[in-house]
């Protein structure tokens, strides 16, 4: 099986053409071998690349440990370049069928190369049901977001804001960034009883109103470098706390992202890094 390893700010994936290859007969079990940083290519998971009745392409994500997720922000502007500069098609915006929906990827582009991706990522989804958590607001009220709430998890207080993206996140705004911290609360964060679908969780310090640094445990990844919807949930979670303005800054621990969630349409747009590292053959199961 041909794959293609792509990062966008290192947030890491192998994707596989399934235009030109067969779909794997159990994405999930590849994705966990595939995925491996030792005994395979290494990566934060695997994405495949398929054709689809509704937009120009499909993504199917599949995290490290084989779960299978809706959305992948870095995945799919990775994939949008892909797309494009290996010819599969070249319509500018790109549309691209996801598990949270049709998602438009916009590419700059110079002479046959795409040097920068946009992606729409959809207006941010705040109803605690549809987040899914069940965490409420202090007034009660379901349909109010869950913003700067604390909770207690591992025995610790922490405030948090929770919110979809297309997949749950957990924002946490911390006066320092610690591994302990990251590390300790990460895992048990993602999987509180309060997240009945697991969760991001992005610990989030501030520099400015108009830049932050941020780490993420991811679901069914652990710590990674970047996180594109991670991102989009930072620069929402700091609005709504009054902590950042719209337009933000994010540095992850693999480069810069920058998130826009727009006054005018209520939709949050992210840009940042997609590269192409190198090609190969596995030679495993695809199975």
């Amino acid at each position: 099986m041909q794959f293609t390893k792509m990062h966008g700010a290192g947030n890491d994936y192998v994707f596989v053409d399934c235009f030109s290859e067969p779909m794997p007969a159990n994405p999930g079990e590849l994705a966990r071998v595939i995925s491996h940083r030792h005994f395979g290519v290494g990566s934060d998971g695997l994405i495949l690349i398929c054709p689809s009745e509704v937009a120009d392409v499909r993504m199917r994500m599949f995290n490290a440990d084989g779960s299978e997720a809706a959305m992948c922000g870095n995945g799919i502007r990775c994939l949008a370049k892909y797309v494009y500069q290996h010819g599969m098609c070249r319509k500018n915006p790109l549309r691209v069928e996801t598990g949270a929906g049709v998602k438009e990827v916009r590419l700059s582009i110079e002479g046959d190369r795409v040097v920068g991706t946009e992606v729409d990522l959809g207006i941010p989804i705040l109803k605690p049901a549809a987040v899914p958590t069940t965490l409420r607001a202090p007034s009660g009220d379901a349909e109010s977001p869950v913003v700067d709430q604390e909770v207690e998890i591992g025995g610790i207080a922490v405030r948090l804001t929770a919110l979809s993206m297309g997949n749950p996140h957990a924002v946490l705004f911390v006066e320092q960034m610690r591994d302990d911290l990251v590390r300790a609360l990460g895992p048990k964060l993602e999987r509180a009883a309060f997240f009945p679908e697991r969760a991001n969780v992005e610990f989030v310090e501030v520099i400015s109103p108009r830049e932050v640094k941020m780490r993420v445990w991811e679901r069914g990844s652990g710590e990674t470098m970047a996180c594109g919807t991670g991102a989009a949930a930072v620069c929402v979670a700091g609005v709504l706390t009054g902590r950042t303005v719209r337009k933000l800054e994010i540095h992850a621990l693999g480069g810069l992202l920058e998130a826009h969630w727009s006054e005018e349409d209520g939709r949050v747009y992210l840009s940042g890094s997609a590269e192409e590292v190198f090609r190969g053959q596995w030679l495993g199961s695809s199975s």
